[in-house]
Parts: structure tokens; sequence; C-alpha cells
């Protein structure tokens, strides 16, 4: 007699739940299906309602000359070849030879917690001091609004570099946001 694994809609969402938040600030999957769906884009709103607005940025590849982005101004960044860039600490996936990434200074004013929103499924990281910033979550931005992945980070102020990774493509818009 064979046996056959009967598996619930139910345990399958917690499974799939469960290992989502084994990688914290892993790259988001592919686009939702409602986001294929979405004949207009649809504005974020609240901390994330500056994404409307970006400005043109260019990633730098040294921690020590790391462009300054400021705190809720939203970006459209130029990307450096992952060769190029030499990052503070060794991404978990840097991404190959032909993919992109870079670094941004972020420089906090006040403790709290932050969040890192992205067109792409690019890999985030947050260092300060040599040391990475543990994220406390992360999902996918609102439907239809061009935010494809988001990280929340708990930070103190101080410097700190954003180092993006793992990109399949030379752009991708960027916002820092503190959130209320």
């Amino acid at each position: 007699m064979k046996a056959v694994a009967i598996v619930s809609p139910l345990m399958l969402s917690v499974a799939v739940q469960a290992q989502d938040h084994m990688h914290d600030h892993a790259p988001a999957e592919p686009a939702r299906t409602a986001e294929l769906e979405c004949r207009a884009q649809t504005p974020p709103t609240g901390e994330l309602a500056p994404w409307t607005s970006p400005i043109p940025f260019e990633a730098g590849s040294v921690v020590d000359t790391a462009p300054g982005l400021a705190v809720g101004q939203a970006a459209n960044v130029t990307l450096k070849p992952t060769p190029e860039v030499r990052y503070a600490l060794r991404p978990e996936k840097p991404g190959g030879s032909v993919s992109f990434g870079g670094l941004i200074a972020l420089n906090v004013a006040e403790a709290g917690t932050f969040r890192v929103a992205l067109s792409s499924g690019a890999w985030i990281d947050l260092v300060q001091d040599g040391k990475a910033v543990t994220s406390t979550s992360h999902g996918h931005g609102p439907a239809c609004s061009g935010v494809r992945k988001m990280v929340d980070f708990p930070l103190k102020p101080g410097r700190y570099t954003l180092q993006l990774g793992a990109n399949g493509a030379p752009q991708m818009t960027v916002l820092v946001a503190r959130l209320p």
C-alpha cells in the first residue's frame, strides 16, 4: 500500500510563511499575480509617498566615498557592475559578474524603525561600523505601487551604508523612510 501525503491549503500557507521568515532580507519572490494585473500605478501613501518623486542618483562603489541619500528621499539609482563594488561586508548574495550593485550612505539623526523600499528584488544589507544590522521584517509594497520589496531595520543615530547587490538591471528605485 502506498502512503499518500495530504497537504491542506492552511498547512501550505504556514510552510510558505515559515520559509519567508527564514530569510528576513532575501530577494523578494517574483512579482505577484496582482502586480501583473495592474492597469495603472497606484501611488503609495504615508511614509512611502515620496516614492513617486525620485531624484537621479548614482550609487557608489567604495564605502568611504559612497554618496549620501537623505532619509525620506526616493531615488532612481544607477548601479555599478557587481565586480566594481567593494562592499563593507560581503553580501550573502552578492550576485555574479553580470549583476549590478552599489553603496549608499545614510545618516540617521533620530532612533527608530526605518524601511528600505526597492523597485526590484535586489539583496539588501545595512552596515554600521563593519557589522550588519539585523532586519526586523520584510515584505512586498502596496499592490500596483511599483514597490516590490520592503525591509525594516531598527536604527540608532549614526552613519550607515546601504549595500545593494544581486540586481538584474543597472537601475532601480530606492527609498529609505522612517516609520511613524
